[in-house]
């Protein structure tokens, strides 16, 4: 393994190297944009910072943040307004786009405020849920209800 590794190195020589960089920007703005297929709660606003869940780790995302995109895994978005205010969205998936201007598009399956959640709502949901994944018999119906664990688990803790 260690010859075939010695003999990569002159090849490496040639590749170009990457360089990572922040997003270039003027002074700290940050566009940030929030949609779910049944409401646009941010258009273009200027926002101080969003909190975000993803599969490759919960995250915030600041003016100037690098390049990125993920895939939101359910939980709550976590959005700090310029005025200094605090909103707080439950998405049950969908992705993030961290532009090099600074703009950060959020796009879910389903957001809704945290305050309209109900916890008794969400517990129902969630046993039910829980039933079909135990009543599944094919890999296709135990991945749909495995899915649907996972988002009202996130959603049961979301309300709470």
């Amino acid at each position: 393994m260690a010859t075939f590794a010695r003999s990569l190195r002159p090849a490496m020589k040639c590749v170009t190297a990457q360089v990572r960089t922040y997003a270039e920007a003027s002074g700290n703005e940050m566009k940030f944009t929030l949609a779910g297929a049944n409401k646009v709660f941010y258009d273009q606003a200027n926002i101080r910072q969003v909190d975000v869940p993803s599969f490759s780790g919960a995250f915030g995302i600041l003016p100037k943040h690098v390049p990125t995109l993920a895939v939101l895994k359910p939980g709550v978005v976590t959005v700090y307004e310029e005025s200094g205010e605090t909103k707080k969205v439950f998405v049950s998936s969908g992705t993030v786009t961290i532009n090099e201007d600074s703009s950060v598009q959020i796009l879910a399956e389903e957001a809704h405020p945290i305050d309209a959640l109900d916890n008794s709502a969400a517990k129902d949901i969630l046993s039910k849920a829980q039933q079909q994944l135990n009543s599944a018999s094919s890999d296709k119906d135990k991945a749909e209800a495995a899915i649907a664990v996972e988002v009202a688990e996130a959603l049961v803790q979301a309300s709470s």
